[in-house]
């Protein structure tokens, strides 16, 4: 938490938001799908699917936007200072807008537990609350059913054989509000901001 602050105080690069935007396929005849995950400090959940999924090279990811889910009912619009108080109960999530025929839910899931330790509760690295908690927000019974299967798979194959348990709720979607504009893309405009050690590629 102290690193986050102190990178909050450090100049930023200006970025184009537009680089990190795609339009659909004009070949393509599926709709935009939606995916929200939470695995801790946004800055670096963002960062590393955009820099594996570089919207620019048609991979399959559209545009993507940090902010706030999961929290109590009656905490409306929240800013980023109640959340990180623990009061609202709201998770830093991510947005991703995808095209399910260049990229499909199954890997989308996948690479969100690749990319961070599902096994702690409400901790990423030395960030600890609830807004750091491991969530799949799904949107669609059919989401469901696949974070459903990718976790079994990836507990059986990943951490049944270290004596691990991957503690990850998957529950549905709800209220999305997004985070205040300096979050957005902030590595990128930052690039050697704080970034929770975990979010890397584990395997």
């Amino acid at each position: 938490m102290l690193g986050r602050l102190k990178a909050l105080l450090s100049s930023s690069s200006p970025v184009n938001p537009a680089h990190f935007r795609s339009a659909m396929s004009t070949s393509t005849t599926a709709q935009p799908q939606i995916a929200t995950f939470a695995s801790g400090c946004f800055w670096g959940v963002q960062h590393i699917f955009l820099k594996h999924f570089p919207p620019a090279e048609n991979m399959g990811i559209l545009n993507t936007a940090v902010g706030y889910t999961g929290g109590k009912e009656d905490s409306a619009d929240p800013t980023y200072k109640q959340v990180c108080s623990g009061e609202t109960n709201h998770a830093e999530a991510v947005k991703i807008e995808f095209d399910p025929e260049k990229i499909s839910y199954d890997e989308l899931v996948e690479f969100f537990y690749r990319t961070h330790d599902p096994t702690t509760v409400n901790r990423q690295g030395a960030d600890t609350g609830t807004q750091y908690r491991s969530a799949i927000f799904y949107h669609t019974p059919e989401q469901k059913a696949v974070a459903d299967r990718v976790t079994a798979e990836v507990q059986e194959k990943h951490f049944t054989p270290k004596g691990e348990k991957i503690v990850t709720e998957i529950i549905a979607a709800g209220k999305w509000w997004d985070a205040e504009d300096y979050h957005q893309l902030y590595l990128f405009k930052n690039p050697t901001g704080y970034q929770c050690p975990t979010h890397r590629l584990h395997w």
